[in-house]
């Protein structure tokens, strides 16, 4: 089993910064991926950013450029670094870890960029 818990959210305005964590504990040795999802009012959850166990990250689009994950070696926190926000990034932003056996999820952190 591992538990997240997500903190860093909040309101920010257009063109500025935030930094998210998600704190890790139980199983983490077991992790072999962590990601940070997202989900905006009415819409599907979408994959924000991955980092896998080597190191390697993979961002989606949308966020190339201005998002940054990166991790703990013992997997025990992992964060977004967010600059040159956008009103379409608000959304309530979740972790994720993933094992050979499962998926787990924290229970997500609000973010609200004002125009």
């Amino acid at each position: 089993q591992v538990q997240l818990v997500e903190s860093g959210g909040g309101l920010v305005q257009a063109g500025g910064s935030l930094r998210l964590s998600c704190a890790a504990s139980g199983s983490t040795f077991s992790i072999n991926a962590m990601s940070w999802y997202r989900q905006a009012p009415g819409k599907q959850r979408e994959l924000v950013a991955v980092i896998s166990r080597g190191g390697s990250t993979k961002y989606a689009d949308s966020v190339k450029g201005r998002f940054t994950i990166s991790r703990t070696n013992a997997w025990n926190a992992v964060y977004l670094q967010m600059n040159s926000l956008k009103p379409e990034d608000t959304g309530v932003y979740y972790c994720n870890a993933t094992t050979w056996r499962s998926d787990y999820w924290g229970q997500g952190t609000q973010v609200t960029v004002s125009s």
